[in-house]
């Protein structure tokens, strides 16, 4: 009985006749897996360098900058707080100019009024003490100072209420990403644990101000957000802080309205669910 692989010696490869069939593959599966080393997914492979072109100073610069699509979404706080896996997309969110001390959002950095301009360049840019932006990755501590800064911007140029209250919705968001982060064995954790959550307190209580004001003042979409996501925001922080006479007219007003989208409606719900415990709640200890 000839051989599997007899006929090899017409290609010149006759010593390969005999090779035995699993044995041979056996053994090279086992080489690739010994050989495979384990993948380590670094911040670094979610990040490039991306130009930009300050609207304040003209100046050119780069900043590290997430890759779309790159990053995997993994879920979202009851807030909407969005987690990623592998990076926190928030600590990326701010673009800053190194040479003049502009800070904003990417969603509002093309959009500056020559009154703006003027105010940034007298009040900040002054004072601004030039950096050099070479970090491969910021760390929390960088991405709060950003957020600081670019909230500092937004107050100076007299923002609408809705950018400032949005920043400091995502810098409390920052916050508590920092805090999920802490090493629990390290002797100062609960310090830091007990002053990252105060000052989450302190943004969001801000933010929810803002929005409230926003919401009587400014047209939708806002913040790239619809009445209901809104709404829905609005209504979920004034139940953490229980405000909620403010949670229950939002969340009825969400759950009739024919142009809130069944998820929101669904989120809605649970957010109902949670607020009739804590009002429950708050009548049971008085």
């Amino acid at each position: 009985m000839a051989g599997l692989l007899s006929g090899l010696e017409q290609f010149g490869l006759g010593n390969l006749e005999h090779m035995d069939l699993y044995e041979s593959t056996q053994s090279s599966q086992g080489d690739a897996k010994q050989a495979a080393a384990p993948v380590v997914v670094q911040e670094t492979d979610f990040l490039f360098d991306k130009t930009y072109s300050c609207p304040i100073c003209d100046s050119e610069f780069k900043t590290r900058t997430v890759k779309i699509g790159k990053a995997k979404l993994i879920g979202t706080d009851i807030d909407l707080r969005p987690k990623y896996e592998n990076i926190d997309m928030l600590k990326y969110d701010v673009i800053l100019c190194p040479n003049c001390g502009y800070s904003s959002l990417s969603r509002y950095f093309k959009f500056v009024t020559a009154p703006q301009a003027k105010a940034i360049t007298a009040v900040i840019t002054k004072s601004f003490k030039k950096r050099t932006e070479d970090k491969e990755t910021y760390t929390y501590e960088d991405a709060l100072e950003r957020y600081k800064l670019t909230l500092a911007n937004a107050i100076v140029k007299q923002a609408k209420a809705s950018e400032k209250a949005y920043i400091c919705l995502k810098t409390a968001w920052l916050l508590r990403g920092h805090m999920e982060s802490l090493d629990q064995s390290k002797p100062d954790y609960m310090k830091k644990k007990t002053e990252l959550e105060s000052d989450e307190n302190e943004f969001l209580k801000n933010a929810l101000e803002g929005f409230l004001a926003a919401r009587q003042t400014e047209g939708f979409p806002m913040c790239g957000m619809d009445e209901s996501t809104v709404d829905y925001l609005i209504a979920v922080t004034a139940v953490r802080f229980e405000q909620y006479d403010v949670a229950t007219k939002l969340v009825s007003g969400i759950l009739i309205s024919p142009t809130a989208n069944p998820r929101m409606k669904d989120k809605t719900r649970d957010l109902k669910e949670l607020l009739m415990k804590k009002i429950k709640e708050q009548k049971a200890a008085k």
